[in-house]
């Protein structure tokens, strides 16, 4: 079922609901109201008519009984308009009023509140037949009625008088009302059903334009926006929903820069194999065939040599990325002397800053001791450091290190070609190198060596922060926390 019949059922059947349980109250109300003003008239004739017994004038010979019947018959008349009919029992439950009638009284009702009468008390009883067993829906009250005993000075209860009325005007007024109701029901479902319709079309319009929406984001479209005001739930989700075009626009975008470096690195990498293995296999149809002279053969092999370590440091940079971004190495955490390590290093890499005409500067006289793994620290440095060699000429390298609170920090500034915003954002990417054109250099070809430098940096719980103006050189700065841990992984 659609939603907007889900709705228009959902509001109708609250409505309908509301309607049918506030007109049955108030139509009990309004009756057991009517009635109890029916039973209060009733007995406010009731005590008239006895009390009017004693204003009329006595005449020689008559009877308490003859004054009764008189009052009675003289209240009857005045009320026989509304068929307001009295009868009289005494004591033993004899009919004292009306004596002459030719209709049998039913006294049925009588009989089952006599006994509650004798005690004093008033009954009310609204039935489906009248005084004489007629099916006509009546009112009664019956109360007892007492007189002074001359000779106790007591009131003594000497009968009940019973005082009925069809309950016609009852019925005719709970009638109307019905009628007025049921019109109000009718008027207020039409009227419910018009609204509750405006305010779901409204409520679906909104969920079919995210059904819009997501339609675009499935067709490619990451642009579509949704207009959202704050005001409910649905504004959330719209305003999680353009979150979410938003993410998915942002990885679309990351998924398509790794797949363009990804199909870069794949020719480059195809490149770099294809170059060494085609100089390999042509020195070794050489040597097959004699074609090099016996004084070039050293030369030969020494090239071999050469290309195939190219190779080897080329498929161990992607085995060492794959490994790092995995968690598939382990590292063991300890402190050595990170001053004489890195004028180890600088010592060895002398060579390459030379060929550079670069000059490597380290500053720090006092011995610093650094917590971390010392092969992959090593790792790091050489990466970093012939990262500054490759894209610094006729300048300066300098590495400074320093302790920290809880931390040993190293930063590694070049005067080289520096690197624009962009560049700086994204040289932690996998196959990203910042001058394309140096592809071929002996080092640093496979656009690796920084992003597995961030990882290790990661896996030893440190933090690596690069700052660059072009033109202006670089400057790398890594800590590392003074922790010592067994065996990380």
């Amino acid at each position: 079922m659609k939603y907007l019949y889900q709705q228009l059922l959902a509001f109708w059947g609250v409505i309908i609901l509301i309607i049918l349980i506030v007109g049955t109250s108030f139509t009990q109300l309004t009756k057991k109201t009517l009635q109890d003003n029916n039973y209060e008239q009733l007995r406010g004739y009731a005590i008239s008519a006895w009390k009017a017994k004693d204003s009329i004038n006595r005449l020689p010979g008559m009877t308490d009984q003859d004054i009764w019947n008189t009052s009675f018959s003289l209240f009857e008349g005045f009320l026989s308009n509304q068929d307001v009919q009295f009868v009289f029992y005494d004591r033993d439950m004899k009919v004292q009023y009306p004596l002459n009638t030719e209709k049998k009284i039913d006294d049925s009702v009588i009989k089952e509140n006599w006994a509650a009468l004798m005690e004093g008390q008033q009954e009310y009883a609204t039935i489906n037949k009248d005084i004489y067993g007629n099916n006509h829906i009546s009112s009664y009250v019956m109360m007892p009625v007492s007189q002074t005993n001359v000779q106790s000075n007591e009131n003594v209860i000497i009968g009940a008088l019973v005082i009925t009325q069809p309950a016609k005007n009852v019925s005719d007024s709970m009638d109307a009302i019905t009628a007025n109701l049921f019109k109000g029901f009718i008027i207020s479902s039409i009227v419910g059903l018009i609204l509750s319709y405006f305010f779901a079309s409204f409520q679906v319009k909104r969920i079919n334009r995210m059904r819009k929406a997501t339609k675009e984001i499935t067709s490619g479209n990451f642009d579509v926006k949704l207009v959202t005001h704050d005001k409910d739930e649905f504004d959330d989700l719209a305003e999680d929903f353009n979150k979410m075009a938003e993410s998915l626009k942002e990885s679309r975008e990351e998924i398509d820069r790794q797949e363009d470096r990804r199909r870069q690195f794949m020719a480059d990498a195809s490149h770099e194999m294809r170059t060494p293995l085609t100089t390999i296999n042509g020195l070794l149809e050489g040597l097959q065939y004699n074609a090099i002279p016996e004084g070039q053969r050293e030369k030969a092999i020494k090239l071999m040599q050469n290309e195939t370590s190219r190779l080897i440091r080329l498929v161990n940079e992607n085995l060492d990325y794959e490994k790092i971004r995995t968690n598939q190495i382990s590292i063991v955490v300890k402190k050595f002397n990170a001053t004489e390590t890195l004028k180890d290093i600088l010592t060895q890499l002398e060579g390459k800053a030379e060929t550079a005409n670069d000059k490597l500067i380290l500053e720090a006289d006092d011995a610093i001791d650094v917590y971390a793994d010392y092969d992959r620290f090593v790792q790091i440095m050489v990466n970093i450091i012939q990262n500054a060699i490759q894209f610094t000429q006729d300048g300066e390298i300098r590495v400074h290190l320093q302790k920290g609170y809880l931390e040993t920090i190293i930063t590694i500034s070049d005067t080289g070609i520096g690197m624009t915003e962009e560049q700086v954002q994204n040289i932690w990417d996998r196959y990203y190198k910042v001058d394309p054109s140096r592809k071929n250099t002996k080092y640093g070809e496979s656009g690796l060596g920084l992003s597995i430098v961030e990882q290790l940096v990661r896996l030893h719980k440190g933090k690596i922060h690069v700052e660059s103006q072009e033109g202006k050189g670089t400057s790398f700065t890594i800590s590392f926390p003074d922790v010592e841990i067994e065996d990380v992984t």
